[in-house]
């Protein structure tokens, strides 16, 4: 008597999990030229974009969380856009974390170790928050084990590691003077491994996407720059792409927060904003679908994606300098300079358009003068016939 096997059920592709939601065709492609253009590719790159989502399966992530607020989670979680909040998040192959998973004590730890085991080499490993090296660990276990031995551990056999957030990239509020627990970076922590750093307190959820295309689409961890961040996201400053920037070269500053300036919109350099030394897509992608950014809210950017911000000053204290502007380092310098240089502008203009008018003048007197001593010369020469 022959027995028939049972047919597992094919496991679905990210696209395959798509269409099931409810996603047409047309937003499915919709999505990919988008998250293909933040990414910074174009053509062919964005058609490899496509086929990754359409071909490959759940990516097997490994979420940690050690000394942090979670916001890096939240962030991603509240992401506006369907595919983004409902497909990317849920659909890649989550096999642990502590904040989302349904299992808990012993059961929890077993599906790490089984991740670990069953997808060695090929699992994503994602860590928010920072190390704890003061008193051996102490300040953060889980399971009886370190923040420090639990990312050693998990790193040993990861594809990569994805640090979320200031907290895993820099240490953040933890890190800040007189950081009492040691809270320490993970590229501090962890040696050997690819990291990618994706800064902010939070970043921005279509940011934390485009990390995972990339690494999906690509096969291969996206170009860094020299703190490890993604280029694509963090090649211009906040300062480049502010749609207040022509008020800062205007030299029109907000004052105080409850002055005209402010209700005018002017620059908020002079109340504090660290856009000018921050590299970040807050001012192009923004935040809450495209909708606002915290200066466009009105608050001056407290530079969350950049090193130890915590300790470089009070929030509300405009930079006394910034490089790239020389002698013209100082808000009212830039304006008085701007200002001057435009009036100096005008001033020479009506000058030139003076010399070139008295010219115009000249010449055309010159001409009817000439005119008229042909027209009497006519005449002359008429009478004498």
């Amino acid at each position: 008597m022959s027995l028939e096997l049972e047919t597992l059920p094919k496991e679905q592709t990210i696209y395959d999990q798509v269409i099931a939601r409810g996603v047409s065709r047309r937003e499915f492609l919709g999505f990919c030229a988008w998250i293909g253009a933040c990414i910074g590719v174009q053509g062919a790159g964005v058609d490899q974009v496509v086929k990754a989502l359409e071909t490959k399966k759940r990516i097997p992530v490994i979420w940690l969380h050690f000394q942090e607020c979670t916001c890096c989670s939240e962030s991603f979680l509240r992401s506006s856009h369907p595919i983004v909040a409902d497909i990317l998040l849920d659909k890649i192959s989550l096999d642990y974390t502590e904040t989302l998973m349904a299992a808990s004590g012993h059961q929890a730890e077993q599906a790490l170790q089984d991740t670990i085991a069953k997808y060695k080499g090929e699992y994503l490993l994602c860590i928010e928050g920072s190390v704890p090296l003061a008193e051996d660990g102490v300040y953060c276990c889980i399971g009886g084990k370190s923040a420090k031995g639990i990312a050693e551990e998990c790193a040993e056999h990861a594809k990569a590691i994805i640090a979320w957030g200031n907290c895993a990239c820099s240490g953040c509020v933890q890190a800040a003077k007189p950081n009492p627990t040691q809270a320490t970076p993970i590229k501090k922590v962890i040696a050997g491994k690819p990291i990618i750093n994706v800064q902010g307190c939070p970043p921005i959820a279509e940011v934390m996407a485009g990390v995972l295309v990339h690494l999906l689409a690509f096969d291969a961890i996206p170009e860094l720059d020299n703190l490890g961040r993604p280029k694509a996201f963090y090649s211009r400053r906040v300062h480049d792409t502010c749609y207040r920037r022509p008020n800062f070269d205007a030299g029109l500053f907000v004052e105080s927060f409850d002055d005209e300036n402010a209700r005018k919109g002017y620059c908020l350099y002079k109340v504090g904003c660290k856009g000018p030394t921050t590299y970040n897509s807050c001012g192009t992608i923004r935040w809450n679908g495209g909708v606002s950014f915290p200066i466009q809210s009105g608050h001056p950017c407290i530079g969350c994606s950049e090193e130890n911000f915590w300790d470089k000053g009070p929030f509300y204290e405009r930079l006394p300098d910034f490089p790239g502007f020389g002698v013209e380092a100082t808000a009212d310098t830039l304006g008085k300079v701007a200002l001057g240089a435009a009036a100096v502008g005008v001033a020479a203009h009506a000058v030139m358009t003076n010399f070139r008018k008295r010219n115009e003048i000249g010449e055309q007197t010159g001409e009817n003068a000439e005119r008229a001593e042909k027209a009497d010369t006519a005449v002359t020469d008429d009478h004498s016939i």
